[in-house]
């Protein structure tokens, strides 16, 4: 048995998130802390402390959305399944968190693209795997090779509506990519919305959840190590009260 580990770190870098999103990260080490961790022992002095250091630990400022995390129907729109209100994160089905993986490829295709259902059935075919319900769909972009960079936020194809429905149609409750967003990077859908005048082409395929509430995993690493499916994930997010997202840890466990 093999275990992948899925996850980007949060860490203090300007790159894994547009301008101005990123995480604050402020680090404290054992002799910064000394004199704060005795304030709850009076009389002790930091020198009758093993080396004299108190704790190690670190202040975060930082979004739901910030390193890899699961974002919940809420996040795309305040109703979900056709009407219904949007579940937070909170409310996720734990169920939905954990099933098969599989992993469509589509490092190919240049930045900007929009992946159709076509595309989706095609990969499914060339990998040989018949979609069924609780499958989780793991898209491997090409973002994923540059992150670190500041080409990560505006690389990797993204996931258009109609590719989208063609898996929640099917069952599959929880999607996830190594690019910073399910759709495709904002720079090239602003350029199709100012040509075209369709709005209705921002956030595609985040917006499928109005029709079939699911979630995504977004900022995925070590995709390329998987194989197109026969393994399992498990990416159960933090429990945060009404968030419309959950950092989480995922992990792909292969039986070798």
């Amino acid at each position: 048995m093999r275990l992948i580990d899925l996850a980007r770190p949060l860490e203090n870098t300007t790159y894994a998130d547009p301008p101005g999103l990123a995480p604050s990260i402020e680090y404290f080490g054992h002799k910064d802390t000394a004199e704060e961790m005795l304030k709850f022992f009076p009389g002790v002095t930091p020198d009758r402390l093993p080396g004299g250091e108190g704790w190690a630990v670190e202040r975060v400022t930082i979004s739901t959305h910030n390193g890899t995390h699961l974002d919940a129907p809420y996040h795309y729109h305040s109703t979900m399944d056709g009407g219904k209100r949007a579940i937070t994160i909170d409310e996720v089905p734990l169920e939905w968190c954990m099933g098969p993986g599989v992993k469509l490829d589509f490092r190919d295709r240049p930045d900007g693209h929009v992946v159709s259902a076509e595309e989706v059935a095609a990969e499914l075919d060339r990998i040989g795997h018949d979609l069924k319900p609780g499958d989780i769909v793991l898209v491997n972009t090409s973002a994923s090779a540059v992150y670190g960079t500041p080409d990560y936020v505006p690389s990797g194809c993204g996931m258009g509506r109609e590719a989208t429905l063609y898996l929640t149609e099917r069952g599959v409750r929880v999607t996830g990519t190594d690019a910073w967003s399910w759709d495709a990077p904002f720079v090239y859908t602003a350029k199709k919305v100012a040509e075209t005048g369709d709005a209705d082409l921002i956030w595609e395929g985040h917006r499928a959840g109005m029709v079939r509430g699911y979630c995504h995993i977004e900022k995925l690493a070590n995709l390329e190590q998987l194989p197109g499916s026969g393994f399992e994930v498990m990416c159960f997010p933090v429990k945060i009260k009404a968030a419309s997202a959950g950092w989480c840890r995922p992990v792909a466990l292969i039986r070798d």
